[in-house]
């Protein structure tokens, strides 16, 4: 293995997983170019448009700047002065141009399905280029997606699910059902198939089956948010609010960062009077909520002010239906609200004596917040993979600060301990790898079980090598897809002390890890320093920068878990996105007196090649092999050798 300075590969070995592939650029339809060239992105570009008019040009983006839309676009223009309207569909990889447009004020309207609507107002001039107006959409948390589950059926049924998709999105649910029904006789025990079925007897109103579906969804897959949400949501329509209840504390356990859920079980506590329980979860809904514009928030709004009302305290009520009046005009509770709100404002100004007696009666059934939250929809997202660490912001405690450099320099001694007590341990390995479908439905599913083995070796000048190597336990035909992943032993490596100086590091805060108070850092590797980290090696080694989010124990600075994405995409391989995420756990070494954290689990999402897979590798029964420092120093740079070779004791784990 070739060393420069502290050379510590996670490679993905992409040998024989596709053919050369041949790029053809699509011509977009009139009005619109495609914005994924740079070279026509330029603010200085003219377009053709009559005299005295001007241009809007308009990029659209998912969750962030620079990432592309994986769908189509509406675009609404209006004359602000007249209410005259211009629409426009563009596809997500391109730009939306309106020419020839009277100077003037104007409502810009952008949505996609599955995302939530964006409105922002522009002034055209009379001009013939302007800079681009840059538009992000963020997913819509009420959205229904359709997860990958570890479960694979049969291609017949997966074309029949497919088929079902297609015809739920066009809301056409007699021919869903009939689809739905034929997979289902064919995989039964289908989590994603159970859901669906729930989904779709929801959209029917069918409660009672939407439940007894989605419980069988939630027990095969008790961890699905989407599932826990929507079950929840159905027992609310049931008006069996303890079980209501009961799965959306589950779903926010789930997803804690899904405001809808906090939403739902804010009403959840709502309807059986647990008002302090329901503020407070309804405030949570609103603030998450927020980032997706005001006008998504309404419905939490609405059961923040129901709540304040059971409290008694009228006038946060009141203003919390001002709010919801203000940020939500087009909800179609709007006009119950308002008499609400007439009404307690009336009983408000009455006498104090008459207040408190007249406030109890008053009657909110009218002001359902259910009936305010949007139906939900099926969306094709990007559900097949966890969100960027970016995108994601974890929750954190209030009120307690963080020392970065300390955190990090104390993981750092954590990590050289790793180092220092490590010459080569092996362990048993199961991977369990997929490729997926455009839906996020398992393709291709296979497993693998090896004899792993890695070496750790540090020379004098403090370089340090993880070398990894595996021996199949059975005869194997090669790597699942062509495709052999290494590199998890050295993500914590991050926090050596060499190698920290790659990266920058923020401490966000103290978070919760399984109930044990944890630092939460987030990691970005510098763009002034070499990626001595991570690559893929495609014929040539192509360097990928890292960037990520440390959980760090508050007591004792072990990493328990790190997660990790591309800082941005490899072109050259077609390499879109990567998702890593590897988990420790304490393993005890009786005869060194030692507790090691190692990996436990390490999951990969990555899209190469416009093919998406998924793999999970499961460590387990670790044995730890001593040698002494010398020849540990004496074999840095040589790759691990054989056990027979070496004269060396050999400690289980177990």
């Amino acid at each position: 293995m070739s060393r420069d300075g502290i050379r510590l590969l996670g490679i993905l070995l992409l040998s024989s997983l596709l053919g050369p592939c041949a790029v053809a650029q699509a011509l977009g339809s009139l009005g619109s170019k495609d914005i994924g060239n740079p070279a026509n992105v330029s603010s200085t570009t003219k377009y053709e448009t009559a005299e005295g008019t001007g241009v809007l040009v308009l990029h659209v983006f998912a969750e962030k700047t620079g990432a592309l839309l994986n769908g189509n676009v509406r675009l609404q223009l209006t004359n602000l002065a007249n209410n005259i309207g211009l629409i426009q569909l563009i596809a997500g990889d391109q730009e939306g141009i309106f020419t020839n447009i009277q100077p003037g004020d104007y409502e810009v309207e952008v949505g996609s399905f599955g995302y939530v609507s964006v409105f922002q107002n522009v002034r055209v001039v009379a001009e013939s280029h302007r800079e681009p107006l840059e538009i992000v959409l963020h997913k819509d948390p009420t959205t229904i997606n359709l997860d990958i589950a570890d479960e694979v059926i049969s291609p017949k049924a997966r074309k029949e699910t497919r088929r079902a998709v297609s015809e739920l999105k066009s809301q056409n649910l007699s021919r869903a059902q009939k689809h739905l029904e034929t997979a289902y006789q064919m995989a039964p025990s289908s989590a994603d198939l159970n859901f669906l079925l729930g989904y779709l007897y929801y959209l029917k109103q069918n409660y009672t089956q939407a439940g007894t579906y989605l419980s069988t969804a939630a027990s095969l897959s008790p961890n699905s948010a989407r599932t826990l949400t929507l079950l929840g949501r159905t027992n609310l329509q049931l008006e069996n609010y303890p079980a209501a209840r009961s799965a959306l504390e589950r779903a926010v356990l789930a997803d804690a960062d899904n405001w809808s859920s906090h939403d739902l079980l804010a009403d959840a506590y709502l309807r059986e009077k647990r008002y302090e329980k329901s503020r407070a979860e309804a405030e949570v809904a609103v603030a998450k909520g927020q980032r997706l514009g005001r006008s998504t928030v309404g419905p939490a709004e609405l059961v923040l002010a129901q709540a304040l009302l059971g409290l008694g305290r009228v006038p946060e009520a009141i203003q919390a239906l001002r709010d919801f009046l203000r940020d939500s005009p087009q909800n179609p509770l709007v006009y119950q609200v308002r008499a609400l709100l007439t009404q307690l404002e009336k009983e408000r100004s009455s006498p104090p004596s008459t207040q408190a007696a007249s406030t109890s009666e008053i009657d909110t059934s009218r002001t359902d917040p259910l009936a305010a939250m949007p139906d939900p929809v099926l969306s094709k997202s990007e559900a097949w993979r966890p969100p960027d660490v970016d995108d994601a912001k974890p929750s954190l405690a209030p009120g307690i600060t963080c020392d970065t450099s300390h955190v990090v320099e104390e993981s750092g001694k954590r990590v050289l301990d790793f180092v220092q007590n490590l010459a080569r341990f092996a362990a048993d390995e199961d991977v369990f790898h997929q490729s997926l479908d455009a839906f996020g439905i398992p393709v291709h599913t296979e497993t693998r079980k090896y004899d792993y083995t890695a070496s750790v070796s540090q020379d004098k000048d403090s370089v340090v090598s993880i070398d990894e190597y595996r021996a199949d336990k059975v005869t194997q035909a090669g790597y699942p897809d062509g495709i052999s992943s290494t590199g998890f032993m050295n993500l914590a490596l991050v926090f050596h002390p060499e190698l920290a100086k790659d990266f920058e590091f923020q401490c966000e805060g103290q978070g919760d890890w399984h109930g044990q108070p944890s630092w939460i850092v987030h990691f970005r590797q510098r763009s002034n320093r070499p990626n001595r980290m991570h690559s893929y090696r495609v014929g040539s080694v192509f360097p990928v920068d890292l960037k990520g989010r440390a959980w760090i124990t508050a007591d004792n600075f072990e990493i328990v878990q790190i997660e990790a994405d591309m800082v941005k995409p490899v072109p050259e391989i077609q390499l879109l996105s990567e998702r890593q995420t590897v988990e420790y756990g304490p393993v005890p070494f009786a005869s060194k007196n030692t507790t090691l954290w190692l990996p436990k689990k390490a999951e990969i999402y990555f899209d190469f090649r416009k093919h998406h897979f998924y793999r999970r590798h499961s460590f387990d029964h670790y044995i730890l092999f001593s040698v002494d420092a010398e020849h540990k120093e004496k074999n840095a740079g040589n790759k691990p050798v054989d056990p027979d070779g070496l004269e060396q004791k050999k400690e289980s784990s177990n």
